[in-house]
């Protein structure tokens, strides 16, 4: 079965002018803006704790809200800016982000808070597929796509590395809301600039749309997301089964759903194309091993070595500078050798680098992280660049916004596997190898337990457990980083039988 492509075959097609690319300088700020937002409340929690005392409970919906919304309203706003318009929607979603933006900056209580964190997650929602359909939409020119999905890509990977430095530099000098009012100016921007430079896309012939559709495919990704997430903070608890099991029931009926009904949301006919399947599974492999090394990295940096949180920032740019940069380069690598080959080698390097994170040590090893790291960091970045583009060239431009939410979604899915189960295996064996030297792991189930607890004893007891916990968490770390070599490494493999011929 051939990708539809929506372009002619028998001329060649429009390359993009000054005042397209103007336009993807304009959804470039809206990525962005969307990407720092996601890591830039991480600084300002001590604040907001003390500022609106919200309970244990309450922090974590104010953190996690968020991205459950935009992830379960995903294919519902990409299907809903195929049939509207997909500048419209993008316009809409731009204006309620700003407004949601307002009301967290003031809110007077967790609550409002909450429910403020709650509508930017729908606004957010409809953003990402309304940028990645309306690109698929300006750029008919396949290598000036791939440019610009790379720029888009890049600003992903680059706000995400932003928000922690931006929200610095905002708490230093202003109070914490002042860290949702830096959205206002872009997205001033964004609404005054896209109906001159953008232009509108929808499908022409949108069908009856599928609520039933729109309903089970929340009812599915939410849950599911929720009990990979929680599972990978607390452990393997009845409720988070419960909630997975839900998500998958709702999975298969949206699959029913989808199959039989003559409006679907989503043409899965398109998962039959080996290209797009392909592209869904090294997407979302990719972003499982890039979550996973930011998830026990982070906490190598300052649990093991002891670094300020700043410096532990600092020494992950690298890492996510690789990324932006490999976003950047996936494109004229691709005009000179086979997507197949870029895409199969980008996950072998990725591979290579989660294989030299077996030489860190508990004694030592900021350079070994940075190197290997940035190797991840770069071989991702062209994954995903090239793995979004196949997914968006695969479907028809009149649905480009329900493709570009299939890549969204397996984003979000891979980003919580991937901080579920790879942080699920360093704190087994962290954890195992603990039990084997002390009776009782009370103070000690984590290392950030473990160093509080090493901070009320004696110098010498404090040292002798700091060390055992350091060693252990390394050991976690190591069988990690193999698993994560082993998993990119065979994705580069199938991913270079699917598409060598490409």
């Amino acid at each position: 079965m051939r990708a539809h492509t929506g372009i002619a075959t028998t001329d060649a097609p429009v390359r993009a002018d000054a005042r397209t690319w103007l336009g993807l300088a304009v959804l470039a700020c809206a990525v962005l803006l969307i990407a720092i937002d996601a890591t830039v409340l991480d600084l300002a929690l001590p604040f907001i704790s003390a500022d609106l005392a919200p309970t244990g409970v309450q922090l974590l919906w104010i953190i996690d809200v968020y991205s459950f919304a935009v992830a379960g309203l995903l294919v519902t706003m990409g299907v809903l800016g195929d049939r509207i318009g997909r500048r419209r929607l993008l316009l809409v979603g731009a204006t309620g982000f700003a407004a949601a933006s307002v009301l967290a900056a003031w809110a007077a209580g967790p609550e409002m808070l909450i429910a403020a964190r709650v509508l930017q997650g729908i606004a957010g929602a409809t953003l990402m597929p309304a940028t990645l359909g309306l690109i698929r939409h300006m750029f008919a020119d396949a290598r000036q796509r791939t440019l610009a999905i790379g720029v888009w890509s890049a600003m992903a990977a680059g706000g995400a590395a932003a928000g922690p430095i931006v929200g610095g530099w905002l708490l230093e000098h202003f109070w914490w809301g002042s860290v949702f009012l830096v959205n206002l100016p872009i997205m001033a921007i964004l609404v005054i600039a896209a109906p001159r430079l953008i232009p509108e896309s929808r499908d022409p012939a949108p069908g009856r749309f599928d609520l039933v559709g729109a309903l089970a495919s929340l009812a599915a990704v939410l849950p599911l997301v929720y009990a990979i997430k929680e599972s990978a903070l607390h452990g393997l608890q009845p409720e988070y089964l419960v909630a997975g099991g839900v998500g998958v029931l709702a999975a298969l009926f949206f699959v029913h759903r989808q199959r039989t009904t003559s409006s679907p949301l989503l043409d899965l006919s398109l998962f039959a194309e080996r290209t797009f399947s392909t592209a869904v599974v090294a997407n979302l492999l990719s972003v499982f091993a890039l979550a996973g090394v930011l998830f026990f990295g982070s906490q190598y940096l300052q649990l093991v070595l002891d670094v300020s949180p700043l410096t532990a920032g600092l020494l992950m740019l690298p890492g996510t500078a690789a990324s932006a940069l490999g976003s950047l380069a996936a494109g004229p690598l691709t005009r000179r050798l086979p997507i197949g080959g870029v895409l199969a080698g980008s996950l072998a390097a990725a591979a290579a680098g989660a294989g030299a994170l077996l030489a860190l040590g508990a004694d030592g090893g900021a350079g070994v992280f940075v190197a290997g790291f940035t190797v991840v960091g770069a071989g991702v970045g062209v994954a995903l660049t090239l793995t979004t583009d196949l997914v968006v060239a695969a479907a028809p431009p009149d649905r480009a916004g329900a493709a570009s939410a299939v890549s969204e979604t397996a984003y979000e899915l891979g980003m919580a596997l991937g901080v579920a189960v790879l942080g699920s295996v360093v704190s087994a064996t962290y954890q195992g190898r603990l039990a084997e030297l002390f009776a009782s792991n009370e103070g000690l189930d984590t290392l950030g337990n473990l160093v509080e607890t090493a901070r009320h004893l004696p110098e010498s007891a404090a040292g002798a457990l700091l060390v055992e916990g350091r060693e252990a968490f390394v050991a976690g770390m190591h069988s990690a980083s193999a698993a994560t070599a082993v998993i990119l490494a065979v994705t580069a493999l199938f991913t270079w039988r699917m598409l060598r011929r490409r």
